[in-house]
């Protein structure tokens, strides 16, 4: 348990608990949907220790967002180790799969955010949208390296093909908040694997 010192006492919670807890709220109801009084239910804890613990709304969110990319997203870590761009799309189709079916929240966090964020201030806006931009710049990369060793059966152009991968990543998470299950989102993979234009 990780204890903080406040004036000399110890704290009362478990930080890393009371994060898990605030990213399930922003998860389920977005960051301008999400209240402190959201918030301290969630966490069980009180105002005072929430802006102690972790300073504002704003800073817990991105807290909450750094825990969301280590827990949630590192199969776009594997994914871009993968030996293929084929087994690229397969890893990170799987692994979208996997995050909006596998929990309490269904849907994408990092999709929920870059959409219902655009509204909002600026540096949440600003930071939501570089992470998005980092991880795409990665698949990027990955593809002009599959493009370089002759991976593909017809002229590709790499920011292309990301987008194409990232936009059934974003779809599969769009349909798993409306109900979809894990069975027919397999499905939706199984199908754009067909189609890849690989050797």
């Amino acid at each position: 348990m990780e204890k903080l010192a406040t004036r000399g006492r110890p704290r009362e919670f478990d930080t890393d608990e009371a994060l898990g807890a605030a990213l399930l709220v922003f998860w389920q109801k977005g960051y301008e949907g999400t209240t402190l009084s959201d918030l301290t239910d969630a966490m069980g804890i009180t105002r005072p220790s929430l802006y102690a613990a972790f300073g504002n709304k704003e800073n817990l969110f991105r807290q909450a967002l750094d825990l969301y990319e280590k827990d949630k997203l590192a199969y776009i870590g594997e994914a871009v180790a993968a030996p293929t761009a084929r087994a690229v799309a397969e890893t990170l189709l799987l692994g979208s799969v996997d995050v909006a079916t596998g929990g309490e929240c269904r849907g994408c966090m990092g999709v929920i955010a870059s959409v219902a964020c655009q509204s909002v201030e600026p540096s949440i806006r600003d930071d939501v949208n570089a992470r998005a931009e980092s991880a795409k710049q990665l698949i990027v990369d990955r593809m002009q390296q599959a493009i370089d060793n002759r991976e593909f059966t017809v002229p590709t152009d790499a920011t292309a093909m990301t987008r194409y991968i990232l936009a059934l990543m974003q779809g599969i998470s769009v349909q798993a908040q409306s109900g979809a299950s894990r069975e027919e989102l397999m499905q939706v993979t199984e199908s754009a694997l067909l189609s890849w234009p690989s050797r």
